[in-house]
Order: structure tokens, then sequence, then C-alpha cells
């Protein structure tokens, strides 16, 4: 299988994350990846079922978001998409969402404040809010960017809209979509409870280095392995 057809079932598949934690309804959202060593990326048809799609169905783009190769129109967020991988080359994959509780604290348009651990593992501190832009063009693209750029935290609430998230690979990014949904739950629940206190600035920088450079399973040397 050639690397674009491994990475298309791979978006393909990644779609059905979406489902499988709640981010989205019906056809919206949409996940996309950058096809590696090329000025291409690789993103979800407009309009089409998620219980339609194949990996056949993924359409190729430029990064001016111009279709390349695919049988359907591309997404409507892919002027987006394309303008973020042209500005952030560090950024292999990106997501959106319509996910219920991240978008409400969009719709108010305020940042969700950095008061649990989680956040500070995963985002670094608060989840910003970027400005509020139309569909169609690269106005959201130039909004996550202006947001992102500089900032820890690999998801924007994009103002009256809803989240998108960045990774160094699609499936990164969906894991931040899925953490910012989480995220954006518990600190609404948080405050149904009465005021919330974010986490010491030192602690989120101790927090946040610990989970991107320690957590997990770490490469061991094969000399005194056992």
């Amino acid at each position: 299988m050639s690397s674009i057809a491994a990475l298309r079932a791979e978006v393909c598949a990644l779609h059905s994350e979406l489902i499988r934690w709640g981010l989205v309804t019906w056809t919206s959202g949409n996940v996309s990846a950058r096809v590696p060593g090329e000025d291409l990326l690789i993103i979800k048809p407009s309009g089409v079922s998620y219980d339609d799609l194949t990996p056949a169905d993924m359409v190729i783009c430029d990064l001016e978001g111009k279709l390349v190769e695919g049988e359907h129109a591309p997404s409507s967020d892919t002027e987006a998409h394309a303008y973020v991988y042209r500005h952030m080359p560090e950024v292999g994959g990106v997501v959106h969402t319509h996910s219920p509780y991240a978008t409400a604290w969009a719709a108010r348009g305020e940042p969700i404040p950095c008061s649990i651990t989680a956040m500070g593992d995963e985002f670094g501190g608060d989840i910003p809010v970027g400005p509020f832009a139309l569909i169609g063009s690269d106005a959201i693209g130039r909004g996550i960017v202006e947001t992102l750029q500089g900032h820890r935290s690999p998801a924007v609430l994009m103002a009256q809209h809803g989240p998108f998230t960045i990774g160094k690979n699609a499936r990164a990014a969906v894991k931040a979509a899925v953490m910012c949904e989480d995220v954006a739950r518990t600190m609404h629940f948080a405050r149904q409870l009465g005021p919330v206190q974010r986490l010491p600035a030192e602690a989120v920088d101790s927090l946040y280095d610990r989970y991107q450079n320690v957590y997990g399973q770490q490469p061991t040397s094969k000399k005194g392995a056992r």
C-alpha cells in the first residue's frame, strides 16, 4: 500500500473516533492529515455521512485548499486546515468538531480555565478562544494560527463556532479533540458547584513537562534490559 493510500485509510478510520467519543452529529466535523514530504493534505469530503465513508472517499488537496484528487468536493473547512498547515509546519493533523460542551464555551467566547491536572497535562494552560470567522475561506485558519502560535494548547475554541485542534499527526489532533471535550464538560460541571480556582502556574508547568516528556512507556536501552 502506498503512503498516501495508507494515510487515506488512517484519516477515514479516525473519523469513527469522532463518533465514538460523541464529538460530532450528522455530517459535521472533519479530520485532516498533512501528507509527509508533500504540499498536500487529506481530508473528509463535504456532507458525506460518516457511515458511508471509505478510504477512497478521502480527498487530496493542495495547501491552498484546492482539490487535487478525489471524486467528492472537499470539506467546507479545507481552506482553514490548509492555512494551518502552511503557517505551522510542525502540525501534521487538524480536527474540527462541534462537540457540545466545548462549543458551549465557544458560544460564550470564554476560555476554559486550567483548573484541573488533566488540563495542565494536555493543554499546558487555559484553552484559548479565537476570533469569530465565517466558514468558506481561510479566515478561520488565520484565527487558529494567530491564537495558537506561541501557546502550548493544541486546542482553540473559535468564537461562536466550535473547537479546532492540532497535533503532530492526525491521531494526536483527534486525541486533543477528545480531551478538549472532556475537560470542557468537567469544568462546566465544576462551575455549577461554585467558583473554581486556577492551578498555580508552576504546577501547570510541572504537570505539562511530566506528561509530555515522562508519562507513558519510554524506550529502554537494550544494554542491561531484562
